[in-house]
């Protein structure tokens, strides 16, 4: 047993934990920045989302301790609470009078995104699911009723509407299917079906999302108006230069130009503060973060483990470069959050889950049971 706890810890991915912890807290600190002017002051952002990472790290704890095998067999009860999940913030849910999309819900009090809850869930369901498929992935009678699975929960979320979350959930599941062995003919058709689609999907859009489209093509459309968000961001970040203008001394920022500064453009917040510097300090935590995934997942003799590690990968990836390209016009604005680095408790505590089922699939990788 003493032999076991010893080979436990020493698989233990310490550095994939440190790099978590820092960017965790260097999103405090610029939370605290973004929030140093607003009516209650940044106190209150600061309690609950030191809460959350507190959760967090005894989540990442216990997840590391529990077999991820296990969340393998209970697939299917994942996959319909999740789904239960979704198809409950269609009925009840709330936030398109202030968000624009109905993905909230509010239970005791509690106010959560289930959307962002249920990501994890669906990553360890679909790994399940295309794990018992793999080997006849590629015969269409399988793909059709691998890509009928994965879709459900991605039709759920597309219908309240939030086209940025459908979005992440699309890219992360493409990539587990790549990465399972999905044959290129099918990748090659997904894409050729996307291009030819997009002028019919243009018409399904809601105003809004049409808005953000047109201000990504052309940013000077209308700064006043729908387009303003986006031209505060560029401005802001264009502003710190390679030093930034000072911790807590941004003009952007604290003047308060600069909307949903704690959440979505909590980059510009950086970049106007922090500058350059400050941004390649980030890039830097996140680079060595997803390394030591892809490492995970290198290393990982199952296709289930592997393809948890892969959906969660991904998943970062997808947040971290859109949300970093919107806002520095790279790409169209979305309410995809920065992950660690941007305000919400449930959204915090869903990375740190996230990682703690990663560090489970690494300290077994080679077969170890405890």
């Amino acid at each position: 047993m003493a032999k076991k706890r010893r080979s436990f810890w020493k698989r233990f991915d310490y550095i994939l934990l440190l790099s978590v912890i820092l960017l965790a807290v260097y999103g405090l600190i610029m939370i605290s920045s973004a929030t140093a002017n607003s009516t209650y002051g940044s106190f209150p952002y600061l309690k609950q989302q030191g809460l959350a990472l507190g959760l967090g790290l005894i989540a990442i704890i216990v997840l590391s301790l529990i077999d991820y095998e296990w969340w393998g067999k209970l697939y299917l009860v994942i996959y319909f609470v999740c789904n239960g999940l979704l198809l409950a913030v269609l009925l009840f849910g709330f936030g398109e009078e202030r968000w624009g999309a109905r993905s909230w819900l509010s239970i005791g009090g509690f106010t959560f995104q289930p959307s962002e809850i249920v990501k994890i869930g669906i990553i360890i369901s679909v790994a399940k699911y295309i794990d018992n498929n793999k080997e006849n992935l590629n015969e269409l009678p399988t793909l059709i009723k691998v890509l009928a699975f994965a879709a459900v929960p991605i039709g759920l979320i597309a219908k309240q509407p939030d086209a940025g979350t459908a979005a992440v959930y699309v890219f992360f599941i493409a990539v587990m299917l790549f990465i399972a062995g999905l044959d290129w003919k099918y990748i090659l058709y997904s894409v050729l079906a996307g291009v030819m689609s997009a002028p019919i999907l243009w018409f399904t859009l809601e105003g809004y999302q049409k808005n953000r489209i047109l201000n990504f093509i052309d940013p000077t459309r209308d700064v006043l108006g729908s387009g303003y968000q986006l031209d505060q961001s560029i401005t802001a970040i264009g502003s710190g230069k390679i030093f930034g203008r000072g911790l807590y001394e941004g003009v952007q920022t604290q003047l308060g130009f600069l909307p949903e500064v704690q959440t979505d453009l909590i980059f510009a917040v950086i970049g106007e503060e922090l500058g350059l510097l400050g941004g390649l300090i980030l890039i830097t935590l996140y680079a060595i973060m997803l390394l030591r995934l892809v490492r995970i997942a290198r290393n990982t003799e199952d296709l289930f483990g592997s393809l948890i590690i892969i959906g969660v990968s991904s998943m970062m990836t997808f947040h971290i470069f859109e949300n970093i390209g919107m806002t520095m016009g790279l790409l169209p604005l979305t309410g995809i959050p920065l992950p660690f680095m941007s305000y919400g408790g449930t959204f915090l505590l869903v990375n740190m889950v996230s990682i703690g089922m990663a560090l489970s699939v690494g300290i077994r990788k080679e077969g170890l049971n405890f």
